[in-house]
């Protein structure tokens, strides 16, 4: 079997035909299973043969491209982006000011982003140049800055309106960078700081008046509770002498009516001690004193009394003529 074998392999190689034709048929079958590609899930493929665009996009999956005949291009349907080169735009007001964007993409119909387009991304970034002066040309320095917002809206809704019809959507727009001349970036840290100095003094300035506010208040209330704790301890002084008052009144009410009704009891002979041991006390003390007994002023009243009748009675006995 093995000698069969070997004979028969000889006599393939001796005769040039069968090569051939085995060398034909090992070069069709490569040729033929080269057409088979493999796409991923984001990934499409546009395939023109002989020139002409098949229509829709194939993929994803195991496809099948006649070789030779047939032109693949891969399309990438994952979101993407790339940036617009630095760009030197003048503002409204006569800035210049160096600006770099980034344009975040993504391919919504491979068909027509290879079949309308020839260079989409090419496209793009000219298209962004161009809107970025144009919108950057209305808009003051200052707005830039603090606007960004605005512009990159501006801007994505301006080139998401061109590249719809080339199956592109523009997802985002996003401004890196704004670097403006030196000399206004110089100004502008001046300003800045000069607004941080003013707002710290006006800071400072309506901190120390909320306090003097405070402060003042604070004396106000005081006051107010002093005078009132015044108040009420005068009225508390004015009670309490009142009250005292009151009570010392009680006091020599019912005194005065214990004195009477012992002193109604008391005869003349008692009242006659009372008057001799008082007159005693006054006469121990130091200065000199002079009493005069009221027995005394009796006397001297009653002999006045006897001499004015006297008088009296002399004068009507003597007649007119006879004085």
């Amino acid at each position: 079997m093995a000698i069969n074998s070997l004979q028969f392999g000889t006599t393939l190689l001796e005769n040039p035909v069968l090569v051939a034709l085995l060398i034909v048929i090992v070069l069709f079958l490569l040729v033929v299973l080269s057409g088979l590609r493999v796409y991923r899930e984001y990934e499409r493929a546009v395939i023109f043969r002989l020139g002409r665009a098949l229509p829709g996009a194939k993929g994803p999956g195991l496809i099948y491209v006649i070789p030779i005949i047939d032109r693949v291009t891969k399309v990438d349907l994952r979101e993407n982006f790339f940036d617009v080169p630095r760009q030197k735009c003048i503002t409204k007001d006569n800035a210049p000011a160096e600006i770099d964007v980034l344009i975040y993409h993504r391919v919504m119909d491979a068909y027509d982003s290879v079949v309308k387009v020839a260079d989409w991304k090419g496209a793009a970034v000219g298209l962004a140049q161009t809107t970025l002066r144009s919108v950057v040309g209305d808009i003051n320095l200052d707005e830039i800055l603090a606007e960004r917002e605005r512009i990159n809206s501006i801007l994505r809704e301006k080139l998401d309106e061109v590249t719809n019809r080339w199956g592109v959507k523009i997802t985002s727009v996003e401004i890196r960078e704004i670097l403006p001349p030196s000399q206004v970036l110089e100004a502008m840290i001046k300003q800045m700081e000069a607004e941080r100095v003013r707002r710290a003094t006006v800071t400072e300035a309506d901190g120390k008046r909320v306090a003097s506010i405070k402060m003042a208040e604070g004396q106000k209330k005081a006051t107010i509770i002093r005078a009132e704790a015044t108040k009420k301890a005068l009225i508390l002084r004015a009670e309490a002498k009142r009250q005292a008052s009151i009570l010392k009144a009680e006091g020599y009410s019912r005194a005065l009516d214990t004195i009477y009704n012992v002193a109604k009891d008391i005869d003349s002979k008692t009242l006659t001690i009372q008057y001799l041991d008082t007159l005693r006390n006054i006469a121990t003390g130091s200065s000199k004193k002079y009493v005069i007994p009221t027995e005394l002023l009796n006397i001297t009243g009653q002999v006045g009394k006897i001499i004015g009748s006297v008088s009296s009675g002399s004068k009507s006995k003597t007649k007119p003529g006879q004085e």
